[in-house]
């Protein structure tokens, strides 16, 4: 899967890769260590990049850049977690409560 490209120069492209591939596994770890997991696409806007949240039954959550909607459900679907929209859904209220604004 690609994930999305940061834009640079020079040896930015050996960089880059690298953080993408950190991201993934930052990601899939999170999945794996924390029950309930479920992942929330966040559009693209002027100010940043189409993003995964994912959060866990306990409300602890986590955030980072995909390259689209497509790619972040198709990440999700291959760890076996739910996935959803966040225009369409929201966040979850035990997302709310865990940074302590709900």
């Amino acid at each position: 899967m690609k994930w999305l490209r940061r834009r640079g120069s020079g040896d930015a492209g050996a960089s880059d890769k690298a953080s993408k591939s950190a991201d993934r596994k930052y990601l899939e770890e999170f999945v794996s260590t924390r029950r309930g997991v479920e992942a929330y696409v966040e559009p693209q806007t002027a100010v940043s990049a189409t993003s995964v949240v994912l959060v866990a039954a306990d409300g602890e959550w986590t955030r980072r850049p995909v390259p689209d909607a497509p790619t972040a459900f198709a990440w999700a679907h291959k760890q076996g977690i739910p996935c959803y929209d966040v225009n369409l859904m929201g966040y979850p209220k035990r997302m709310r409560e865990c940074n302590g604004s709900g």
